[in-house]
């Protein structure tokens, strides 16, 4: 009897039991349910005012005490921002506004931890972040200039970076502010054109412009390797050494090349006088032209040229020039070439792929005869017509002014219009 009586009564427990644990309430989920910036609700927003209100809305009332130690405005997300809180919702929403103005164009993130808790003590399951970008501070901090002094400005100082900024020894142009002895080969092209432009604005001297163009002749012939006639991407600007640009990019670089010969070419034209030192230059500037052997880089006699050549990897990149792009002008360097010219055939099933290269369709009104859609980016148009000028320039494929007048309003058309609402696209930030 006794055995029968603890029986029931064990069975009793047991059931009772687990009548009781099903009639728990489940564990709280606690996780962020919605975030607004000014009332938009998208995760990155840009041309955000200096003293925006961010709502971020939870699933559960939060534990006030713990919101200041994580929920974190920072800018450029290092730096923290002081903040004021607020509470809505029975204080499921948190109000979060900035007690400075923030800093114009700047990039913050606001990120909640998932030590944040609820009042029932459940951590946020996953941590939170909403990144926004201020807009532009519109107000004038400099006198206003007229159109021509701000292109003279521009001009002058465009040209300064290529100028005071030169490598001091071997005169050419650094890749960057923070490049140290990396110089570039194809901005040193680009420098000399600006040297040039520079003497005919009276802001250096003929004599000043030969000088430093003799130096980077110089240079480039006796202290840079070549690799059959071209030149490294990168180099040392103290030593001439090739600086590799990648791990396989450690050597010739035939674009690159192409814009180094451009303003070296513009630089034998301009100084075309019987001074000795401009017959000098212009001498050894045929000397490093003649030099580059541009069927090399055709890989066995391809009807196609290729960007780079490794003198221990060989071709392993394989990056063939094809159009349209920025380097129309290394066809143009390669068919001209009075040593080693290529044949047509290259053009046209290298860098025009047969007529592939067209593309005729039309952009906000414009028709574009090449390229991608909407045209790509300005630098297509830049690195080959600093040198060459489009007006009245064309061949089987296009009309080079139609080409560049027509990608440049496309491109102000498409910045106007910003259709997927980029940061700073506008009217009056294209280019």
């Amino acid at each position: 009897m006794k055995r029968s009586f603890f029986f029931f009564i064990s069975l009793f427990l047991f059931y009772s039991c687990n009548k009781t644990q099903a009639h728990l309430p489940p564990a709280e989920l606690f996780n962020v349910t919605g975030s607004l910036i000014n009332g938009n609700s998208a995760t990155v927003q840009y041309n955000i005012g200096y003293s925006p209100v961010i709502k971020v809305s939870f699933s559960a009332p939060v534990n006030r005490s713990l919101v200041p130690n994580n929920v974190l405005l920072k800018l450029n997300g290092a730096a923290a921002t002081a903040v004021n809180f607020s509470y809505q919702n029975s204080d499921s929403t948190i109000i979060i506004q900035p007690i400075n103005a923030l800093t114009p164009i700047s990039k913050y993130i606001l990120s909640v931890t998932t030590n944040l808790q609820s009042v029932r003590n459940r951590n946020l399951q996953s941590a939170f972040a909403i990144t926004f970008i201020t807009q532009i501070d519109s107000t004038d901090k400099f006198p206003l200039l007229t159109d021509n002094q701000l292109l003279d400005t521009v001009q002058r100082r465009t040209f300064r970076y290529f100028w005071e900024f030169g490598h001091p020894v071997s005169g050419m142009a650094r890749e960057r502010n923070t490049s140290g002895d990396i110089v570039t080969t194809g901005g040193t092209g680009f420098g000399i054109m600006a040297m040039v432009a520079a003497v005919s604005r009276d802001f250096i001297t003929r004599t000043e412009a030969k000088g430093r163009i003799l130096v980077i002749s110089n240079f480039l012939m006796n202290n840079c390797t070549r690799y059959h006639g071209a030149f490294a991407h990168w180099i040392n600007g103290a030593s001439g050494a090739t600086v590799p640009f990648s791990p396989n990019d450690n050597g010739a670089d035939l674009v690159e090349t192409s814009y180094l010969m451009e303003g070296l070419i513009i630089a034998r034209q301009y100084f075309n006088t019987a001074d000795a030192g401009e017959i000098d230059l212009r001498n050894k500037i045929n000397v490093l032209l003649d030099a580059v052997e541009w069927n090399w880089f055709r890989q066995n006699n391809q009807n196609v040229l290729y960007w780079h050549w490794s003198p221990d990897k060989a071709w392993i990149i394989n990056a063939q020039v094809r159009g349209w792009n920025e380097a129309m002008i290394t066809y143009i360097m390669a068919s001209s070439s009075l040593t080693d010219s290529i044949p047509k055939i290259v053009y046209d099933n290298g860098w025009a792929a047969n007529g592939s290269i067209r593309n005729n369709n039309t952009y906000y009104g414009y028709q574009l005869p090449l390229g991608p859609s909407n045209g790509g980016p300005m630098f297509f148009e830049h690195y080959s017509f600093l040198g060459i000028n489009p007006v009245g320039l064309s061949d089987a494929y296009a009309n080079y002014q139609v080409q560049t007048v027509n990608h440049t309003k496309i491109n102000y058309e498409y910045c106007k219009a910003n259709p997927h609402g980029w940061n700073g696209y506008s009217n009056l930030c294209w280019g």
